[in-house]
């Protein structure tokens, strides 16, 4: 499988295309904010040749969401998240005033995504793994084939998501990272 990371937004958010030799692919948290991001993406996409089958969501806070409309728009992907999401996807225009930010709003889901679904694409396959703590909806999408994780916000680098936001919650996080992340790579 091949990934390839863009860092966009106002939050520096991480999104990501996926894709095998089929040329079939995932977008996940698309974070573009802008024309020139959204160009970016859709020229990537389109320099490679592929063709973008399922919008997917780590979660659905406002920098990992912002860019569902355009892509909406370009490809008519709605997004998927987890059930336990939808309430941020709803409040977008709301957070994005608060903090004083343009926004698109993002197209509401039609598909949800639970434990133990598998995202097929090409020859590929993604499991979803549940991971509350950073927001309650939170899924990690783990490929055992070639042993990696998207994780979204659960984990950064040498730290964990924030659990300050609103639904977060650092034991349910914790536990969640101990009993689906390193128990599933183990």
């Amino acid at each position: 499988m091949h990934i390839h990371k863009f860092e966009f937004g106002y939050f520096q958010e991480n999104t990501y295309i996926l894709w095998d030799d089929t040329c079939e692919c995932v977008i996940i948290d698309p974070g573009n904010t802008n024309t020139s991001e959204d160009i970016e993406l859709f020229d990537f996409i389109e320099k490679m040749k592929l063709k973008p089958l399922r919008l997917l969501l780590t979660h659905g806070h406002i920098d990992h969401i912002a860019g569902n409309d355009a892509v909406f728009t370009r490809y008519g992907l709605l997004p998927e998240v987890h059930q336990e999401d939808l309430f941020l996807i709803q409040a977008h225009e709301l957070t994005a005033k608060m903090y004083g930010i343009p926004c698109v709003p993002s197209p509401l889901p039609q598909k949800f995504l639970k434990e133990g679904d598998i995202i097929k694409f090409g020859n590929s396959e993604l499991y979803c793994l549940h991971t509350p703590g950073h927001s309650p909806g939170s899924i990690t999408y783990y490929c055992p084939k070639e042993n990696f994780a998207i994780v979204g916000d659960v984990l950064f680098y040498e730290s964990i998501g924030r659990t300050d936001l609103p639904k977060g919650d650092f034991e349910t996080l914790k536990q969640s990272i101990q009993k689906k992340i390193i128990h599933t790579s183990s």
